[in-house]
């Protein structure tokens, strides 16, 4: 989507507790203390994008690896749902040559493919981000995610400046 404004949204460490892990029989679910829930922070995501309507999402979560887009994004509410355009990986990608590039550079090659206006990347991970992407990104904490204070004033900082 050439020109368009991108939020590239991770999900572990970002949207709930980093440690998230997978079980066969049960799926997803975070090894973490009772206080944390999966997704626990959508409602505050969805509260801090309802400005900007004309913001669109791509996924940059190993969830949308794991899933598939799709399913990955039923994680989602409704109206987040409705933005995501895709995700930086996609089933005609070579999945372990993917895999084994940092997010940051995972991130930079969508956006020379998508080439958008303008773009923010929210992730928990920012280590061996390309430098010409380290001022896009809001890095998480990785037990409190966007919610953290600090974390939670940049990232509103930053989604004004993208959309003026």
């Amino acid at each position: 989507m050439r020109g368009a404004l991108i939020l590239y949204l991770d999900y572990d460490g970002v949207l709930h507790h980093e440690n998230c892990l997978w079980h066969p029989k049960i799926g997803p679910y975070l090894s973490a203390p009772s206080k944390f829930k999966l997704f626990m922070h959508v409602d505050l995501l969805q509260e801090l994008l309802e400005p900007y309507p004309e913001i669109l999402i791509v996924l940059s979560t190993a969830w949308a690896v794991r899933y598939g887009i799709a399913k990955a994004a039923k994680n989602l509410s409704p109206s987040l749902r409705n933005r995501v355009i895709g995700g930086t990986y996609h089933s005609r990608m070579n999945k372990p040559e993917f895999l084994e590039k940092p997010r940051g550079v995972q991130v930079l090659e969508d956006t020379m493919r998508r080439k958008p206006r303008a773009w923010v990347a929210i992730d928990d991970d920012g280590e061996n981000w390309p430098a010409c992407c380290c001022s896009n990104l809001v890095l998480t904490h990785k037990h409190d995610g966007i919610s953290d204070p600090a974390v939670l004033a940049e990232l509103k900082k930053k989604l004004v400046a993208m959309c003026e």
